[in-house]
């Protein structure tokens, strides 16, 4: 699995952007470039614990907009299938930002399920540069806490040693 101080892999992908007629759309590292970006892999479409990250997501785009942060989420799932998702679920009708197919991008990360194939639940924060600077996998039962992917992306943009549960605003470590 790639990890912090690599290079996050340059990509196309189809993905799916909200429910609505326009919504099938390419995404490419290229858009991204010279941004922070928060890039999150979950298992399955239409499954149980992945829908509940995608709209905590949606819902703090606000947070990561204000940290000049974009959002990309995305599975092994193809462009269609997120389409299909978002439609026939009334959470994921307006979802604020693409749901990329992953298919060669998750095997690039090193992020697959080595038996069944499909994106474990990863997270990476990677700067400007293209540069991974947080990775995370949780097991695919359990979901992300956004809170925290806010709180290390406050802690690795401040450029400061901070110090085990700091939130932005608290005191630095001064060495």
């Amino acid at each position: 699995m790639l990890t912090v101080g690599d290079k996050f892999p340059e990509f196309t992908a189809k993905a799916s952007l909200g429910s609505g007629p326009e919504a099938l759309v390419t995404v490419s590292s290229e858009q991204f470039a010279g941004k922070w970006v928060v890039y999150f892999f979950y298992p399955k479409d239409f499954t149980f614990v992945c829908p509940t990250e995608l709209v905590e997501f949606s819902r703090r785009l606000k947070d990561f907009e204000d940290r000049d942060a974009e959002v990309v989420g995305g599975s092994t799932d193809n462009e269609f299938s997120h389409l299909a998702w978002c439609k026939d679920h009334d959470d994921l009708h307006d979802l604020g930002y693409p749901l990329i197919a992953a298919q060669k991008l998750a095997p690039a990360l090193g992020i697959c399920d080595p038996v069944e194939g499909y994106a474990n639940r990863a997270t990476f924060l990677v700067d400007p540069n293209g540069v991974i600077q947080w990775a995370a996998v949780y097991n695919g039962n359990v979901g992300r806490n956004v809170d925290e992917v806010i709180r290390v992306l406050d802690a690795v943009q401040s450029d400061e040693l901070c110090p085990c549960n700091w939130k932005q605003g608290e005191a630095t470590i001064q060495a």
